[in-house]
């Protein structure tokens, strides 16, 4: 029988309660011993692993592979292994959006890692929503976690130009739109944007991700951008699981490691590579889960001293597979060095300082330019507010044409999306260049629940005239892989009742980038009177998440988690 003053770890730890310890543990053994292990293997400690591999998540079809690769080295360094399943986002499979289902993620993680026997746990994710949900799980759960990313696809090619998904895949789709390429190239073309596994090849939203979870220290150094089909994706996957045994009965829990001054510094690495505006609503949920916060109008002060750095679509030219080349995310904390606090402690043990020390001096000056001379002077994001968005609106100005910074234009107004698809390409629709496309109805609290759709589509008849940008203003998000003057997560939303709502067609819109100002030029009286005749529609009754949704979810400037889920929200 087991000795009753053994140490209670891997599958001693957390035993089924049936009144009788020893039985518990008699009970589990006996059932684990039907997966084969030896009772050797039953006493070590545990390692889980949660993966979030699915069939309907292209970029995670290499998984198989990495968990092996993550179970040689839990096993070389004396533990054992063991992988679990979790809910998996993949991004243009699910409806209406995956946002809708991160915090549901985030539950599925948090709970597994408590409810099941673990000393530590690997996270395995990659596409855009997995890793916030797996860092929000792990810092609620807060034992000892390291992530380990997907690593983003291989570019290919077509017709001798470079592809990769998805940045190349909205830019064809928009000649496409304006009847420039033909049905028999967009259809080749398809075929060829994303052709190996992995996450999108460009700095979108899961190759932000993953830079963000190594700045925040909870990655080994050097393991955002390695690409998904090199070996050094799992040889980095081996490492990460030795590093895993490391951590158990160890201190460094994501609550030790994603500190203030940590999450102050994944900002600025956001800043730096001009990245994407949805990390602003996960970085801001990651955050709050351990009880910090993401102040917009810090960020803006961030950004008016953090330069982009880092040439990669869709701001610049470059993939990810060239920043892995340049020296990846350490050559970029290297050039952010004096602006970062260096004694943040990581997940391997050493500092932000200690690991910008310990990595190659080499870096290759076309991906990642010197902060003497960057791509822009300024950061990547910024934050707008006025009566237009109380809370703010963010716009990613490293993806935005530098003409439309300061604008006063006509709105032209869209409810819904079914509004949007309706009119958008409609030939009468009295629109110039000039106006402000205005979409409402698409934020966190809307039915449509914050999709990608701020990233409004130009108008047909303009596209075709040659038109490629112009200001679209929305409560929804977009792409990462995606550009243009577009101005984002209007809080609060207009399904709750905000300002965004109350703006007409016809209504002048002004922006100034350099005031940090995003209004709507009708008087307090007016939008008083307006808001006594807005009708909020009344959702229908729902039943299970959707219940949770509806009653719990957040603005963007909360991250759009559940307030139940938040310390300071309880």
């Amino acid at each position: 029988m087991p000795d009753d003053n053994q140490k209670s770890h891997g599958f001693a730890s957390g035993l089924t309660q049936y009144g009788d310890r020893d039985f518990s543990l008699y009970l589990r053994r006996s059932f684990a011993s039907s997966m084969g292990y030896s009772r050797e293997m039953l006493d070590r400690p545990i390692v889980g692993i949660a993966h979030s591999a699915s069939g309907f998540n292209n970029c995670h079809r290499h998984f198989p592979e990495l968990i092996e690769a993550v179970k040689r080295g839990v096993l070389a360094a004396g533990a054992l292994p063991v992988e679990f399943p979790t809910i998996s986002l993949g991004e243009v499979f699910l409806n209406p959006t995956s946002l809708k289902f991160r915090n549901l993620m985030s539950i599925d993680v948090e709970e597994m890692i408590r409810a099941q026997p673990m000393d530590s746990v690997v996270l395995l994710g990659g596409c855009d929503k997995t890793v916030p949900a797996q860092l929000m799980g792990a810092a609620s759960a807060d034992i000892p976690a390291v992530q380990l990313v997907a690593g983003p696809m291989s570019t290919s090619k077509h017709r001798g130009e470079r592809l990769g998904a998805c940045t190349d895949c909205r830019r064809f789709w928009a000649q496409y739109r304006a009847g420039s390429v033909s049905n028999d190239e967009i259809t080749a073309v398809e075929q060829r944007l994303a052709s190996t596994a992995g996450t999108c090849a460009v700095m979108g939203t899961a190759s932000t991700m993953a830079s963000l979870a190594e700045a925040l220290g909870m990655m080994p150094s050097g393991s955002a951008a390695i690409p998904a089909v090199d070996s050094d994706r799992l040889r980095m996957a081996e490492e990460t699981g030795r590093l895993a045994v490391s951590l158990i009965g160890s201190e460094r829990k994501p609550s030790r490691i994603m500190t203030h001054k940590a999450f102050e510094n994944a900002l600025r690495v956001l800043l730096a590579l001009g990245g994407s505006t949805n990390a602003i609503i996960h970085l801001t949920a990651i955050a709050g889960r351990l009880g910090h916060t993401i102040d917009l109008r810090h960020m803006n002060e961030l950004s008016e001293t953090t330069p982009v750095l880092v040439d990669l679509k869709p701001t610049g030219v470059g993939y990810m597979e060239d920043l892995h080349a340049a020296g990846g995310i350490p050559a970029v904390l290297r050039e952010l060095k004096h602006l970062l606090h260096l004694d943040c402690e990581t997940i391997t043990g050493e500092t932000i300082g200690e690991r910008i020390e310990k990595a190659h001096p080499w870096v290759d000056r076309e991906i990642i330019r010197p902060f003497a001379d960057p791509v822009r002077e300024t950061g990547g994001l910024v934050a707008l507010f006025g009566n237009l968005a109380p809370h703010g609106a963010i716009m990613k100005r490293a993806a935005a044409d530098p003409a439309l910074f300061e604008t006063e234009g006509r709105a032209i107004v869209f409810s819904s999306l079914a509004d949007l698809a309706s009119r958008i390409d409609s030939p009468d629709l009295d629109v110039t260049p000039n106006d402000c496309l205005i979409l409402q109805n698409a934020g966190p609290t809307s039915e449509s629940a914050m999709p990608e759709a701020g990233y409004i589509p130009i108008p047909s008849k303009l596209a075709k005239a040659g038109i490629k940008d112009m200001v679209r203003i929305s409560d929804a998000r977009m792409s990462g892989t995606a550009y243009g003057t577009v101005i984002l997560h209007v809080a609060p939303d207009a399904a709750s009742g905000g300002n965004l709502a109350l703006v007409k067609n016809g209504d002048r819109i002004k922006i100034s980038v350099a005031n940090r100002s995003i209004d709507v030029l009708v008087s307090e009286d007016e939008l008083s009177k307006r808001r006594l005749e807005l009708i909020i529609p009344v959702k229908s009754k729902s039943r299970g998440y959707q219940y949770l949704y509806d009653t719990h979810i957040m603005q963007a400037d909360d991250g759009c988690d559940f307030d139940f889920l938040v310390p300071n929200k309880n």
